[in-house]
């Protein structure tokens, strides 16, 4: 099982990603939308706001109000940032729940 740490540092992984691809999303993607990822095995949460292709806001605890709900364990949450975890499969698997209105998905889904 990852750590609170290690989850925490994996959201920061994958900000860092999604700026350094900033540019190109931001003339593709048109999402501005808060986002909350609960962690269900460490009872824990974070939340922040995706912004012009960006992560940005990162922070500890929930956001019960966010519009795009990501639920997952710690160590898939790691994997799934790692590139080792293929997010369409671990959501038809159940490992991964996103909890978003389809057109939102869709969008995400070109971030990623």
């Amino acid at each position: 099982m990852a750590t609170v740490d290690e989850c925490r540092q994996a959201l920061q992984d994958l900000a860092a990603r999604l700026e350094s691809n900033a540019q190109t999303v931001r003339e593709r993607v048109d999402l501005d939308r808060t986002l909350a990822c609960r962690i269900t095995d460490l009872q824990t949460a974070f939340h922040g706001r995706i912004s012009d292709g960006r992560l940005v806001d990162l922070a500890d605890g929930d956001d019960p109000k966010a519009k795009i709900a990501l639920s997952t364990t710690s160590d898939d949450l790691v994997a799934l940032v790692r590139g080792e975890l293929d997010v369409t499969r671990a959501v038809a698997n159940r490992r991964v729940s996103i909890k978003a209105n389809p057109f939102d998905l869709m969008k995400l889904r070109k971030l990623l």
